[in-house]
């Protein structure tokens, strides 16, 4: 058990978009099982539609239980039961049902510890904005990493969901996963400002929370104004950057990463990747899906699985210090950057 391969659970997303054939065509490569063994949450019959309708050389064995996956193979897991037509391009009911029904079977394997790591297939983003989010979305690329403070809210709403304690639950949320997922000793987070000048959000609210973060041992630095922060290239100051809102951080986010970038979903107990574009309607079916992104969301995954690996193993069994340590603040000291009253002059 122990010598398996990492095992790679994937929903197929949208039926109608281009999850299939990103999926497919990402293990077309054959050195992609030497990395991983992939578990597919989906349809056969959609996936085989696909796989021909497309064109696409991919093999995959249809199994039942998760228990069932082989290494060296594409597993296809049968998530359900109803039959699903396709119709590439249209969102429809069925496919967006096909697409939750992939997922709530691969939440229930996740419980049964059946995988390692968790791939989403593209979806439409969730059209309730007002849903409380617990965990952090993160945007990854090899240049930046970019955490959102709220999601898919309506710009005259944002001010109204920042608060103390969400960017303190947030900030934490980014600094750990900075630690366990990504390997760094001590990470550096800015914070962006709300507004382009100084006003009430980052008096009262932003800067504030910095600060409590700062109690709490959380390298955290700002508020700054977004505009000049990327403008100045800043951001490759800091191991992670918190935005305030979505156009905030997936704007400097796609400037800074044009050919492909990675979601994580930060503060669940699994790691979970997706890509950074949704079905992509508009090309379902013309066989030209790049599946690059969702490529970069496994080799993401399974870098996290053995980062937190490598991490929790002298964790679970800590040697006991054997003399005083004095907190360093070397670091805070050498690194600081201008503050939100020295950031607005």
């Amino acid at each position: 058990m122990e010598n398996r391969k990492i095992r790679v659970a994937i929903t197929h997303g949208d039926t109608n978009g281009i999850g299939y054939e990103v999926i497919l065509r990402a293990f077309e490569d054959p050195m992609m099982l030497d990395m991983c063994t992939p578990i597919i949450y989906g349809s056969p019959k959609a996936a085989t539609f696909h796989r021909k309708a497309l064109n696409i050389e991919t093999q995959f064995t249809i199994i039942k239980d998760a228990e069932e996956a082989k290494d060296g193979r594409v597993n296809l897991l049968a998530a359900f039961d109803e039959e699903v037509p396709v119709e590439f391009g249209k969102p429809t009911e069925a496919s967006d049902r096909a697409a939750k029904q992939a997922v709530a079977r691969a939440k229930e394997d996740m419980q049964k510890h059946l995988y390692d790591v968790l791939v989403l297939g593209p979806v439409v983003p969730n059209p309730n904005p007002h849903r409380e989010d617990k965990a952090l979305t993160i945007m990854l690329s090899d240049r930046v990493r970019i955490g959102l403070l709220t999601n898919h809210l309506p710009i005259k709403e944002v001010a109204q969901a920042i608060s103390i304690e969400k960017i303190v639950e947030k900030g934490k949320i980014f600094f750990n996963s900075l630690k366990r997922d990504f390997r760094i000793n001590n990470p550096r987070i800015a914070v962006l400002a709300l507004n382009p000048q100084p006003g009430t959000e980052e008096e009262q609210i932003i800067a504030p929370a910095i600060e409590e973060l700062e109690k709490q041992n959380v390298q955290a630095f700002g508020p700054y104004a977004a505009e000049e922060f990327f403008a100045c290239n800043n951001h490759e100051q800091f191991d992670g950057i918190l935005a305030m809102y979505d156009d905030q951080g997936m704007l400097p986010f796609n400037s800074l990463a044009p050919e492909f970038g990675v979601k994580l979903k930060a503060g669940i107990t699994a790691i979970c990747t997706t890509t950074d574009h949704g079905p992509s309607f508009e090309i379902a079916g013309q066989g030209i899906a790049d599946p690059t992104s969702l490529r970069q969301a496994i080799y993401a995954a399974v870098d996290m699985y053995r980062h937190r690996k490598e991490y929790d193993e002298p964790m679970a069994n800590p040697l006991p210090k054997l003399y005083h340590e004095k907190r360093e603040d070397g670091d805070k000291a050498r690194f600081a950057m201008p503050r939100a009253k020295d950031v607005f002059k």
